[in-house]
Parts: structure tokens; sequence; C-alpha cells
């Protein structure tokens, strides 16, 4: 078995994550991952090797209270999944909304994993409420219970001892950071949110992230940050400052998955930026990576 991903996510960063792994400085201490959704980095860096600890953070209590079951109590967790899994059957479509109903009363974690599991295109979406709102993906059940089991077993062993959680704002959990930590950063994309979108329970504006990654650059930390990006033609967002000394590269994501459901060809270009600290401590650009505007080298690359 290769990474264990056992949370379904979109933008989830397990197809670019052995790429950037190419970015890590060796010796890394702790690796901090806030905006962790699936925390496929972390996943990834814990598989192979590439930090000796790791702080898994998100503003989405839930979401951490199920990263939190899955590395104390995978085997039970699975069973309670497999348990909706099986009972949903010949009913799929009300099942998903008696679960939805009550998850969002309960907040339990084996309820959100479901809904992950089911969900369309493995979107996480809530209303004005804070309430779980997106919609059951018809065309599949969700990741069969053995699946499931191996995958919250593998994530459990490669986190279990060795990883701190915490539900807060990412300025937060950054103020632990220290010179021997890497930082690994996947905000809210500006091309498709501001302060308020209904796939987020609280926006990152432009400004207070640049801020963040002012303070980083002052305490000399190193960092990673996806932020913006393009798919086919069309630009998420406006580059991040020159005044940071950023490292601009860019990595194929693969195909667009809005632009398929459209019927449209539309690959996913992700803008990565690296740090003037992790830069002096690597010494030179990955192989996988390529400077910023260099997209159809990259194309051949990944051919």
């Amino acid at each position: 078995m290769g990474v264990p991903h056992p949370i379904p996510y979109q933008g989830s960063k397990r197809w670019i994550a052995k790429s950037l792994l190419d970015c890590f400085p060796k010796n890394t201490a702790t690796l901090f991952e806030p905006f962790a959704g699936s925390a496929a980095v972390s996943l990834a860096a814990a598989f192979y090797r590439r930090a000796k600890s790791f702080v898994i953070s998100d503003v989405n209590g839930p979401l951490i209270d199920l990263w939190q079951r899955i590395i104390d109590a995978p085997d039970e967790l699975a069973d309670e999944y497999e348990n909706l899994w099986h009972h949903q059957a010949g009913k799929e479509a009300e099942f998903f909304g008696i679960v939805r109903k009550r998850f969002n009363v309960s907040h339990q974690p084996v309820d959100f994993l479901y809904l992950l599991a089911r969900c369309t295109k493995a979107a996480v979406r809530y209303n004005r409420n804070g309430e779980f709102n997106n919609s059951p993906d018809h065309r599949r059940k969700g990741s069969r219970p053995q699946t499931m089991r191996e995958n919250l077993r593998g994530a459990s062993s490669l986190f279990a001892s060795k990883t701190r959680l915490a539900a807060c704002d990412f300025r937060t959990v950054l103020r632990d950071a220290a010179p021997a930590d890497l930082v690994y950063m996947d905000p809210p994309y500006q091309g498709v949110c501001q302060e308020r979108d209904q796939r987020y329970l609280k926006g990152v504006s432009f400004a207070e992230f640049v801020e963040a990654l002012e303070d980083l650059n002052a305490r000399n930390i190193s960092y990673i940050v996806s932020y913006d990006g393009r798919t086919g033609d069309k630009t998420h967002g406006q580059p991040l400052p020159k005044g940071l000394s950023l490292t601009h590269l860019e990595v194929v994501a693969g195909r667009s998955t809005t632009e398929t459901l459209l019927g449209r060809d539309g690959i996913t270009v992700e803008s990565i930026y690296l740090s003037h600290s992790l830069m002096s401590r690597i010494k030179t650009v990955p192989h996988s990576l390529l400077p910023q505007q260099t997209a159809p080298t990259l194309f051949e690359l990944s051919a």
C-alpha cells in the first residue's frame, strides 16, 4: 500500500505531494500544515520520512475531531463507517440526507467521514449558518469499507505519537514554528474565495495572508505556499508580492474536476512559492518544479 488517504477532499494536494517533498530540507524537525484538509502533504511526508513530527491544524473543528479519531481509534471508526456504508443500501440519497442532518447537530466524526466519502466532488460546502449542505454524488457510494479501513489504519500508523492537532486560526499555530521546522500552507485560493465562500467556514483575505508571511520571514521560518494558479487560460488571483522575496514555481496538478464536468479539457497548474529561508536550506530549485511561466516544458516533463 502506498500513502494512505482516508479523507476525500476537494483541493487535496495528494497528486502533487511528491513534488512538494522535493522542496523539503533535510532534517526537518516539525512539519506544520495549517489549512490541513485531507493533510495530504503531511501524510506523504510521514510516509517518506521527510519530517520527524507534525502539527495538523484547521479552523474546521469537526475536521480536526475526525483526524483525532483517525489517529486514536482507526478500527473503531472503520467499524462505524462500515455500518453506515451498509445501511445506505437501496436508499443512498435519503440516507445521505439523514446523516447530513444528524451531523449538523452532533458533529460526529464518523458522520463527517461518510459525508465526505459520498458528497459531490468530495467538496466541503457550508451554508450561512455553518451547516454542511453539499449533496450526495449519485454515481458512487463512497469508499468500500475494507479500503477505508486500510486507509484509516495507515494514516493512524503514520501520525500516532508524533502529531499534534489544533482547531484554530492559521496564525495561531504559526506562532509555534521554529527555524528548524517547515510550514506548508494551502489556503483558500484568491480566485474562488475572499472573505466568504460556501466551501469554507472562514475565508482568508489576501492582506492578512501576506501579513502572516511577512511575520514568518522576519522570524526566518521556512515555508511552502500553494496559493493561486491557473486552469487553461484562466488565472486565479494575483501573485504574492515580490517584496516577500519568494521563489515562484509551477507544477501540473492534473485535470480540473470542474472543467471535466463541463465537458472541457482544462489542466490545472498550481503556483508554488518557496520562502527565502527555505531556499537557503535546499540551495537549488527541485527538478520536479520549474520557474513560473514555464508550464509548457513542465507539461512535457509530466507526460
